[in-house]
C-alpha cells in the first residue's frame, strides 16, 4: 500500500510517500526556521501563509523523488490535529482536495501518534524492525512531555505527563534567555557541547522529582536559570547550557528507565522534536542496555515534524478499513485515544 502523507501542524510543510507504514520512498520537507527566528516562536499567520507558498513546490518535489504518478498512490493522509489551526487547514484541505479529485481513501491522522511511528521507518533497502509490545513511548516536543504504553497499534495508555512546562518548551525559552538562536534545543545542545568535557561543571540545576509518580515538571529550572543570569557575575553561557540540558535529561532518562522497568516493556522508543537530542540519546541508550531493553529512537530528520510520520501512521488505521470522511474538520487540541495505565 502506498500511502501520500501530508503534514503542517506548525511550522513545516512535509510531503511524503511511505509504502506499506515503515518504507519511505520520498519524505519533502520546507521549513519556516528562519522565517519565525527573528521572532523567537512561531507566528500562527505567518505559518499559514507560508504553508500555502510551500505546498505545491513540496509536493512536486516529492513525487519526482519517489519517481511515481498519481496511479500508483493508495491513499492520501494528512495531519488533523492536534497543531495551529490555519497552518492545519492548509493541508488537510489540501490532502481532501487531492483524494476527491483522484478517487482515493483519505485519513486524517493525531500528529502525536504519528510521532509514536516514525520509530518504525526506515529508507529503501533497509531491513524493517516491527514493533515488539508492549512498547514505552517518551514523546518530548515543545508542547508534550508524556510517558505513554502502547499495548498493541492503536491501544495506547498514559503513564506520565508534565505538570507545567514541556521540556521542548524549557529549551525554548532558556535558549531566548542565554541569548541562543531559535530554535532552542539545538542551539543549546550545540553551546552545550563546547564546554570541555573532562572539566567540572560550575553550576549544579536542580531537578524536580515528583517522586512516587512518572509525571514531569520543567518550570522550576527555567526559573532557576532566570534567577541565575541576573548576577552579573554567572558562570559562561556554554556552562549554563551544559548544566541545563543535564538536568533535563537527567530527569527524563531516569523516569523513563523507571517506568519501562515497571512495566516490562519489551522496548522503549523516542517520539518527538526532542528526540534528536544525542545526550538524550545517549542517557537511555547506557541505562537501558543494563536491563538488557533496547531503545529505539527515529533519524534525526524523522524526530521534528514530517510527512513519513504521518503515512507510516495512517497505513495501520487504512489496513483496518478505517477512513475519514470528506468533511473531517482540524482538531487544533487534538489528544492521543488514551486508556487506563
Amino acid at each position: 500500500m502506498l500511502i501520500l502523507g501530508i503534514e503542517s501542524s506548525c511550522d513545516e510543510t512535509g510531503v511524503a510517500l511511505v509504502r506499506d507504514g515503515h518504507e519511505v520512498i520520498s519524505n519533502a520537507l520546507a521549513s519556516q526556521a528562519e522565517v519565525h527566528a527573528r521572532f523567537g516562536g512561531v507566528v500562527p499567520e505567518v505559518a499559514a501563509r507560508q504553508q500555502l507558498m510551500a505546498f505545491i513546490p513540496v509536493l512536486e518535489v516529492a513525487l519526482a523523488q519517489a519517481g511515481v504518478d498519481w496511479n500508483g498512490i493508495d491513499a492520501v493522509a494528512a495531519t488533523y490535529g492536534p497543531g495551529l489551526a490555519g497552518p492545519l487547514l492548509v493541508g488537510l484541505t489540501a490532502a481532501k482536495s487531492i483524494a476527491f479529485a483522484r478517487g482515493l481513501t483519505f485519513l486524517g491522522v493525531n500528529h502525536l501518534e504519528a510521532h509514536l511511528y516514525a520509530n518504525w521507518l526506515h529508507r529503501q533497502g533497509e531491513p524493517h524492525h516491527a514493533p515488539h509490545f508492549p512498547v514505552l513511548s517518551l514523546l518530548v516536543s515543545g508542547a508534550h512531555s508524556e510517558l505513554i504504553v502502547i499495548r498493541e497499534h492503536g491501544r495506547y495508555a498514559l503513564l506520565g505527563q508534565t505538570r507545567d512546562d514541556a521540556a521542548g518548551e524549557a529549551f525554548d525559552k532558556v535558549a531566548r534567555m542565554l541569548g541562543l538562536s531559535y530554535p532552542g534545543g539545538p542551539s543549546i545542545q550545540r553551546s552545550a557541547a563546547t564546554w570541555p568535557i573532562d572539566q567540572p561543571l560550575p553550576v549544579k540545576v536542580p531537578r524536580a522529582w515528583l517522586r512516587g509518580t512518572n509525571d514531569f515538571s520543567f518550570s522550576g529550572v527555567k526559573t532557576y536559570i532566570a534567577n541565575l543570569l541576573r548576577n552579573p557575575d554567572h558562570p559562561p553561557i556554554a556552562a549554563i547550557a551544559a548544566a541545563f540540558q543535564e538536568a533535563i535529561v537527567d530527569v527524563l532518562a531516569t523516569k523513563t528507565v523507571a517506568a519501562a522497568k515497571a512495566i516490562g516493556a519489551a522496548e522503549v522508543v523516542l517520539a518527538g522534536g526532542v528526540a534528536a537530542n544525542v545526550a538524550l540519546r545517549e542517557r537511555l541508550e547506557s541505562d537501558l542496555r543494563r536491563l538488557h531493553i533496547s531503545l529505539r529512537a527515529p533519524r534525526i530528520e524523522w524526530c521534528t515534524d514530517n510527512a513519513a510520520m504521518i503515512a507510516g501512521a495512517a497505513y495501520y488505521h487504512l489496513r483496518r478499513g478505517e477512513s475519514s470522511d470528506l468533511s473531517l474538520d482540524v482538531l487544533p487540541s487534538l489528544a492521543l485515544p488514551l486508556a487506563q495505565a
